[in-house]
């Protein structure tokens, strides 16, 4: 995206100024199809929790099944299943599965997802810093707005 030109299969072509400094730094207009939009089409797969806690279990290196749901309890196998499918599809994971009975399965990141792991390290840190002070806003925020 470094010429700002948008290369998402797609029968229109979008240009932006300087693609992402215009959104970061707020001179952002809107003036291209959100449908297209390069950040959102990232962003929609990898922005809910299930997948930010799997990716960040597969840091460490390959994993079974098994192993990521003990790292994330709370994921159901059904949502464990399809966000792992769908960090394979994204190129994120790869899944190796060896012909023994039962099969072993095992997953992996690949170098597309460690490079979005290491992204992700800064926002995590950046959340476990600022994890308090955004409870207490919520709180502030309830109070004021029951009370009336």
């Amino acid at each position: 995206m470094e010429d700002g030109t948008n290369s998402e299969p797609s029968s229109q072509k979008v240009t932006f100024r300087r693609w992402p400094e215009d959104f970061l730094d707020g001179s952002y207009k809107g003036d291209y199809d959100p449908e297209i939009c390069p950040v959102r089409h990232v962003l929609k797969d990898i922005g809910d929790k299930w997948t930010i806690l799997i990716l960040a279990g597969l840091k460490s290196g390959r994993k079974r099944f098994s192993e990521i749901k003990r790292l994330v309890p709370d994921v159901s196998q059904r949502m464990l299943t399809q966000t792992l499918r769908k960090l394979e599809r994204d190129g994120f994971a790869t899944r190796d599965v060896t012909p023994i009975i039962p099969p072993r399965v095992d997953y992996e990141l690949t170098d597309l997802g460690r490079s979005l792991v290491e992204q992700l390290v800064p926002l995590a840190t950046w959340a476990d810093e600022n994890r308090l002070v955004i409870l207490q806003a919520r709180e502030n925020y309830d109070k004021t707005t029951n009370s009336g």
